[in-house]
């Protein structure tokens, strides 16, 4: 197993960790510290597993299936964290991962027709937001102008996964046909 594997198996095996951490308060007092900790950790392995892969070309069929679910894991894992702490309405989260089935389902399409479909910069913005937003959500300084970050990066963020949506759909559209 090549080291960005060895990063992207890392960070699903991190994800019980920060969900304890974040929901289980008796272990540690600082748990949500603790949590976003392990969150941006892995966080971190998913922007460099992919850097590495692609530098030194040790993209893998593993690579391009597990990078992607355990991106997919993570933010999921938490957002329903943050709903459980009351943190995040749940009609967002449902909007989100909705998201998350909906591109998932397009490429098992693609993938069926020998077509793989890269990440656009739209669902790398989108990813890039929703990581902060979680760490926000979960750090929830009482203070008015973190508190209004918050909102803001929720916002965006929800913005952001309908747009990246649309943009993947209207991108691939000729896939959903069979004309491609």
């Amino acid at each position: 197993m090549n080291l960005p594997n060895k990063l992207t198996m890392f960070r699903v095996i991190l994800i019980p960790f920060f969900v304890v951490f974040l929901l289980a308060p008796d272990i540690s007092e600082n748990g949500q510290y603790i949590a976003v900790a392990v969150f941006i950790i892995a966080s971190l392995t998913d922007l460099f597993d992919g850097k590495i892969a692609r530098k030194y070309n040790l993209v893998t069929n593993f690579g391009k299936f597990m990078d992607p679910l355990a991106d997919k894991l993570l933010v999921c894992s938490a957002l329903i964290c943050l709903v459980e702490m009351d943190r995040l309405a749940a009609w967002i989260v449902i909007v989100i991962i909705a998201r998350e089935f909906i591109i998932s389902g397009f490429r098992l399409i693609a993938a069926e027709q020998q077509i793989v479909i890269a990440a656009s910069y739209w669902g790398k913005f989108k990813t890039t937001f929703q990581m902060l937003m979680i760490i926000v959500l979960i750090l929830d300084f009482d203070n008015v102008a973190f508190q209004m970050l918050g909102i803001i990066l929720t916002y965006v963020s929800l913005a952001l996964t309908v747009i990246s949506l649309a943009d993947y759909l209207y991108k691939n559209r000729d896939v959903i046909k069979g004309e491609k």
